[in-house]
């Protein structure tokens, strides 16, 4: 059956997904390979530092003459660099692939046009901004690293259906006590899979003692930040973030008691503004996305300085009465999802 080349690149994109929160700082690509109407290939990169999507593509064609008489059709523009892998783009020119469909332009200055440049100056044809738009979305996070020159940032919370995130608590009361639902929740640890880094204030850690990890393997949890100017949470050792993986930085001003710190966590000094020295650090590091989970103060800061790209709100069915109040977001037509018994309102900006 013949497809369009929407189609065939609506396909590399399914296949791209796959890679979300295995490739790190790395874009998510897909790739495919056809042939007379045919899909004879399909590969997606799925690991940082580990094939590209288009080597995985055509090393799955079983006949490789065919691809002489092929295109191939990938989300992102070939490389034509060494970096951890060879430039693709030689390897689409080694195995004489005529033509090549892209969806978005890679912004990564090393790549940059590069990639599309070398292709046509060796004999294939290159077809740009097929579902441009659709590959630019997938890949936000890489993108924001480049053109914005920070991570990518997500807001969290849960809020009870009058509007507060936290019960009032009585007698010193701690612990993370849970307003959203179990699916929610269960949600929420496949996100912070996904994200490269996540972000907590002092009050945060100090009340809920959370360990901010993916629990079904911490190995693929994000690096942590915690705000905590003072370092008013000295010994970290009384908290779950100063017993397990992975990395911690903390945020801080007081640098007389940093070399305090256990194994594993570092500090990240700042004079005036505690985000901006955040986010100069991840772009740095390669950190293209951060999902901030809290508290309010934290949330609302991000929100009243316009530094966050997404806003993702578990409002659950439960009243609270009074308590701490919701980060205030003015912002309208949220997407809506059923999520157990809470309503999921997702806004972008």
């Amino acid at each position: 059956m013949s497809f369009d080349a929407k189609t065939y690149m609506q396909l590399a994109i399914d296949l791209a997904q796959k890679g979300l929160g295995q490739v790190k700082s790395n874009p998510l690509v897909g790739a495919v390979v056809v042939c007379n109407d045919e899909v004879i290939g399909r590969g997606f990169h799925e690991k940082y530092g580990e094939a590209h999507a288009e080597v995985n593509a055509i090393n799955s064609v079983e006949d490789k003459s065919l691809l002489a008489q092929s295109t191939l059709y990938v989300t992102l523009e070939p490389c034509a660099h060494q970096g951890k892998t060879p430039p693709c783009a030689s390897l689409i020119v080694a195995h004489q692939i005529p033509r090549v469909v892209v969806g978005q332009q890679d912004p990564n200055p090393k790549v940059n046009g590069k990639g599309i440049e070398y292709l046509r100056a060796n004999g294939v044809e290159v077809v740009t901004g097929i579902e441009d738009e659709a590959c630019r979305w997938m890949n936000r996070r890489f993108n924001a690293h480049f053109e914005k020159q920070r991570p990518y940032i997500i807001l969290k919370w849960a809020q009870s259906a009058d509007g507060f995130i936290d019960p009032v608590r009585t007698n010193g009361e701690k612990g993370s006590i849970a307003i959203s639902s179990a699916a929610s929740r269960a949600l929420v640890q496949q996100w912070r899979r996904e994200e490269m880094g996540i972000l907590v204030g002092r009050q945060t850690i100090a009340v809920d003692n959370p360990r901010l990890t993916f629990h079904a393997d911490k190995t693929q949890s994000p690096i942590r930040f915690v705000i905590d100017p003072q370092l008013q949470l000295q010994p970290y050792s009384q908290y779950h973030i100063g017993h397990c993986p992975p990395n911690t930085v903390v945020v801080c001003k007081d640098n007389q008691h940093i070399d305090q710190l256990p194994e594993g966590m570092t500090a990240l000094p700042y004079s005036n503004h505690a985000i901006e020295i955040i986010l100069q650090y991840c772009f740095v590091n390669g950190i293209t996305s951060i999902l901030v989970e809290g508290g309010g103060h934290t949330l609302q800061t991000f929100i009243d300085q316009n530094c966050c790209d997404e806003a993702r709100i578990f409002e659950s069915p439960q009243l609270l009465g009074q308590g701490t109040a919701a980060p205030v977001w003015k912002a309208e037509s949220p997407e809506l999802q059923t999520i157990g018994d809470d309503q999921l309102k997702i806004y972008y900006r």
